[in-house]
């Protein structure tokens, strides 16, 4: 199996890198909040969402956001 060519170019900045950085190290103090309830998060997953959405409001480099989950099958029209 041959290894996957990078295009060169970095799809997030690193901007965006520091932001998510700064997020995991709320997290793991435990002052990482979420939005409107203010809960403590604690999922790393949603750390790292926290981060990138914090960069996009400062204007790094980071690809814009899925609108929603599709499911793998497509609705077929007959």
């Amino acid at each position: 199996m041959a290894a996957r060519k990078s295009s060169g170019r970095r799809k997030y900045g690193k901007a965006a890198s520091k932001r998510v950085e700064s997020a995991m190290r709320r997290r793991k103090k435990g002052t990482l909040k979420s939005g409107r309830s203010g809960k403590t998060v604690k999922s790393r997953e949603q750390a790292i969402a926290i981060g990138l959405s914090e960069a996009r409001k400062k204007g790094a480099k980071v690809p814009r956001q899925r609108t929603g989950k599709s499911s793998g099958r497509k609705k077929r029209s007959r």
